[in-house]
């Protein structure tokens, strides 16, 4: 027999359920399955033609020319380990950060992980719920449901008995109950996102810029390859030496560590913010941290610690049953919100009234209210949404307001009937509550300041009341609030005037929460929003990156990019200087990796112009591009940095790396072709080229390692102390084929390897002034240590 909707399933139904596969299971967001990680890192273009450019040397070549062949092994385990690491940091964070389901089995309310939803299952409904699975309305007392995220819609839903109930939409009033219809990936929200929430590091200008980039490479790689090979061909007599030099040239073009090390630093990235309990969901969001220049701050939950207290209750009347009435809507909502649970502390007796109409608290209303048997009708609100200006209790709340309270009014109408037409109220009591300031609100507020982002504090308060929060914690502009009612509705140029000429708003509405994030992107600004309610929901989707607090609302912490596990503001510094360490380091490493690539190809044309072997071997080149690039870019990488990221990645990359790729080639060559015009032989040549070409791109590292701080100085010098002892070390010496014994090479090598550090430091200075001059400023380390 069918048990009834009320009572939900019974166990043995969940258990069938669960056998029939009818559950819950869906992706999670923040991560992909090892098999994904493994085809990502492994079956790549460049592993592919390094991997075939590796078995030419080893049948036509010197197995020692073949190292540059464990770069695919590095890459690609690097790679793996590192973004397992996140995986395991991210799926935990994940699970702690799930909202639970609450279901009703057997009669029994219980809680449960989304993924243990059944199909058939009784899903119960309070404010801030987010909907996890699709379904039809079994029960509901004044429910309505944001479906925004789905249909666009800004008006909330009312629902009724039998209503279609969609995954992805979430519940901002009243209460209720649905029984599940579709579960896992037949779920409408499942659908919509499945290739939307994909695990993936793609959605980025730095990803892209690289990827763009290296298409380029390929193209260039293919004709430039092949004069490569015909040249070497044309002037060797032994077939071996040809491919040798012909491969060392190509394998030096590609920029196979860059990827590796944007992958890495993203990975450690994740797994640094996760140490510090923030739930990156998008990696991507890393790289948004870097460029975020405005931060809309909720001020609930953000500025001000979680829950009130009630601080006085004042009666406008003496013949009205006022600390009754507050104690009835009080203790109406089995869910209650901060100012009920507040109400209820102090009045932890309801009255016993009946309810005959009950309309919920939604933060577009700004009031709840009920209609009570013999009692009439009361509604509990915001002061000045209820009471009429001009009257004397009107002003009063707004002075109290002023002094950082938070002020609501309790008052009768007529009828609840028509919650769109309240009607008259009459003024009953002014109630007043006490909200507490985070201690160190003031102190990251100073931060994001000094680092040149922009504060805007948004609230749903009177503005009076956030006026006075923000001018204690001495925020600039904090003294003037707009009040959100006053700001134009159709004029979004307006709109980002007035956003951009002022700092608090009150009285916002999560429709105009979203307006906002719109107008401000409008003038080119990356915002961040912060939040934690319900309300804040449309605007934490809407921004380039939206930060939820752990302790907020299902519905917040599912649309947010990055959650803040542990509620702690202060962490937000931390957070935003992660993502300026991962791209500015990025930055600094790509210069390196793209100054590679231009040399070789410059290198490979002059060698097919005019014809002689290629100026070093396979093996050369590992052991270079190991000291001057590969060891030390993944320090760098890692590096503490406080660098406000901009726009224009690409172009200030290759600023330096095409004139710095140009100056290194035609050093190398310079001393490649004196050395071969004497009477040494191929091996005390390519040495000459080799030891020019380090000395130049050791340079370049120690002109992009800057700030110099102990750690840097020891890196680049320890990098030089390597190549000396390369050449000095019979076995080692031996093992690269290096030759340094001809003097005269030795000399010019050295003297074309300290010309090309002077250009180097010429060019190195212009592209840096013209990276501070007006509108590409770069702001300093901050945070090197």
């Amino acid at each position: 027999m069918e048990q009834p909707a009320e009572r939900g399933l019974t166990t043995a139904e969940v258990t069938e359920r669960v056998t029939r596969g009818q559950v819950n299971a869906v992706r999670r967001r923040s991560s992909r399955p090892l098999p994904a990680i493994i085809r990502a890192n492994v079956l790549t273009l460049f592993n592919g033609v390094i991997g075939t450019l590796w078995v030419m040397i080893i049948i036509f070549g010197e197995w020692q020319d073949g190292l540059f062949g464990l770069v695919v092994v590095a890459n690609s385990a690097i790679g793996i380990v590192q973004e397992l690491r996140a995986k395991r940091t991210l799926d935990h964070l994940s699970v702690v950060n799930e909202a639970p389901a609450k279901v009703r089995r057997d009669g029994v309310d219980t809680e449960i992980p989304p993924g243990w939803i059944v199909l058939g299952d009784l899903v119960l409904l309070s404010p801030g719920d987010q909907l996890q699975v699709d379904g039809r309305v079994a029960d509901a007392d004044g429910l309505e449901v944001d479906e925004s995220l789905l249909t666009g819609e800004a008006d909330p839903v009312l629902k009724c008995s039998g209503d279609q109930m969609l995954s992805g939409s979430f519940a901002v009033a009243g209460n209720g109950s649905y029984v599940a219809t579709g579960v896992g990936g037949g779920a409408y929200a499942a659908k919509l996102a499945e290739e939307a929430s994909a695990f993936n590091l793609s959605r980025s200008e730095l990803r892209d810029g690289i990827t763009r980039f290296i298409a380029y490479i390929t193209w260039l790689i293919i004709p430039i390859g092949a004069l490569l090979i015909w040249s070497q061909l044309r002037r060797a007599d032994d077939f071996g030496q040809a491919v040798t030099g012909a491969v060392a040239g190509i394998v030096t073009m590609i920029p196979e560590g860059l990827v590796l090390m944007t992958s890495i630093a993203f990975a450690v990235g994740v797994i640094r913010l996760g140490r510090r309990r923030c739930l990156v969901q998008e990696l991507p969001a890393i790289e948004v941290l870097a460029r975020v220049d405005v931060l809309c701050l909720d001020k609930t939950g953000t500025l001000t610690a979680g829950g009130m207290s009630l601080d006085e209750v004042r009666p406008l009347r003496d013949d009205l049953p006022v600390h009754e009435a507050l104690s009835a809507l009080a203790h109406l909502d089995p869910d209650p919100n901060p100012t009920a649970q507040a109400i209820q502390t102090a009045h932890p007796e309801a009255p016993g009234w009946t309810t005959v109409v009950k309309v919920p608290f939604s933060s577009a209303r700004k009031w709840s209210g009920a209609e009570f048997t013999g009692q009439g009708a009361w509604v509990l609100g915001a002061a000045d949404v209820l009471l009429t200006p001009g009257t004397p209790e009107y002003a009063e709340a707004e002075e109290r307001a002023a002094t950082g309270l938070r002020v609501l009014a309790l008052g009768r109408v007529v009828s609840l009937r028509d919650p769109g037409d309240l009607g008259p109220v009459e003024a009953s009591a002014i109630v007043v509550l006490r909200q507490r300031i985070r201690p160190e609100a003031a102190e990251t507020l100073r931060y994001f300041a000094e680092q040149g982002v922009t504060i805007k504090i948004i609230s749903g308060d009177n503005p009076e009341s956030v006026s006075a929060i923000a001018r204690s914690l001495h925020v600039p502009g904090g003294e003037h609030a707009v009040d959100a009612r006053t700001l134009p509705e159709n004029d979004p140029g307006k709109l980002a005037e007035i956003l951009e000429a002022n700092t608090v708003f009150g009285r916002v509405t999560p429709y105009q929460k979203r307006s906002f994030v719109g107008a401000l992107q409008s003038r080119g600004h990356t915002v961040a929003m912060t939040g934690d309610g319900v309300n804040d929901v449309l605007a934490l989707k809407d921004a380039d990156l939206g930060v939820a607090m752990g302790s907020g609302s299902g519905a917040a912490r599912a649309v947010a990019q990055i959650v803040l596990m542990d509620n702690d503001f202060t962490s937000l510094p931390a957070v935003v200087a992660e993502g300026r360490r991962v791209l500015a380091n990025i930055e600094r490493v790509s210069r390196l990796f793209l100054t590679k690539t231009f040399y070789a190809i410059v290198l490979s044309l002059l060698t097919g112009v005019i014809g002689l072997a290629f100026p070093f071997a396979p093996r050369h080149s590992t052991l270079v591009n190991a000291l001057t690039i590969g060891i030390p870019a993944f320090f760098l990488a890692l590096a503490p940095s406080g660098e406000r990221a901009r726009p224009g990645f690409v172009p200030r990359v290759l600023r330096l790396a095409i004139p710095a790729g140009i100056i290194c080639a035609v050093a190398v060559y310079l001393s490649y072709w004196a050395a071969q015009s004497g009477s040494s032989a191929l091996e005390e040549n390519r040495t000459s080229a080799v030891t020019t070409l380090f000395i130049a791109t050791w340079w370049l590292l120690v002109l992009i390692a800057r700030p110099y701080v102990w750690w840097r100085v020891a890196l680049v010098a320890a990098m030089a102390a390597l190549f000396i002892l390369a050449l000095a070390v019979p076995p080692v010496r031996d093992f690269f084929a290096l030759a340094p014994d001809y003097l005269s090479n030795d000399l010019v090598a050295v003297g074309c390897g300290a010309a090309a550090a002077v250009a180097l430091t010429v060019i190195f200075t212009i592209v840096r002034s013209h990276d501070k001059s007006p509108g590409h400023e770069r702001p300093t380390d901050t945070l090197e240590s």
